[in-house]
């Protein structure tokens, strides 16, 4: 008996997929020329925008963020803005349409920007704790000098975890651009690791 090989969820058969999408730009297409209102993108073309961004959010680089679904839904959200853009005359090595390569594309950049977002909502969070007295926000129900010091050493304790954070990320940037950096120059990475070893 043949075993048969079960399909991802997350499947899209790219020559089906890209069929499609080349069959709609062309009716957008034809559309614009005649001066028409533009066809609605088909289901399995959505549905297949949907698989490309959820199969790519499982990957290692993506799927520990707690807003995946946000960057599931703003990659399937950028994939229909730019379906128009598809360019049919496009060379691949096949000489076929890569309608998937493309779309998988606008999803990765999605990601980043979510990303980014993120990061940028998470720093203005941070600078908020930091310049606001969040003692304020700890509720002392007994007022006595015991409890006050316990809010303190509670604050204390968030805001040196806050600056430790900050410092940490702070070294990755400057390790990552020095990096860069010698790639840049052509310089190797130096593999000496003697000093570690003793």
């Amino acid at each position: 008996m043949a075993r048969t090989k079960r399909q991802s969820i997350h499947y899209v058969n790219n020559a089906q997929f890209s069929q499609a999408v080349v069959d709609y730009v062309k009716t957008v297409q034809e559309a614009k020329k005649n001066e028409q209102q533009l066809p609605i993108v088909p289901d399995y073309i959505a549905q297949c925008f949907l698989r490309i961004a959820e199969g790519l959010s499982h990957k290692s680089n993506f799927i520990r963020y707690t807003y995946r679904e946000e960057m599931v839904m703003d990659a399937v959200e950028n994939c229909l803005k730019a379906i128009e853009n598809y360019n049919l005359e496009t060379a691949t090595r096949t000489g076929k349409p890569n309608a998937f390569a493309y779309f998988t594309q606008i999803t990765w950049y999605a990601f980043l920007r979510r990303i980014a977002k993120e990061k940028k909502q998470q720093d203005i969070k941070l600078k908020y704790l930091t310049k606001s007295g969040i003692e304020n926000f700890v509720a002392n129900e007994h007022g006595d000098d015991i409890s006050q010091q316990v809010v303190g050493a509670f604050v204390d304790t968030l805001r040196d975890r806050i600056e430790k954070v900050r410092s940490v990320d702070s070294e990755i940037k400057d390790f990552a651009r020095e990096e860069k950096q010698k790639r840049k120059r052509g310089v190797k990475a130096d593999s000496d690791l003697t000093e570690f070893l003793q």
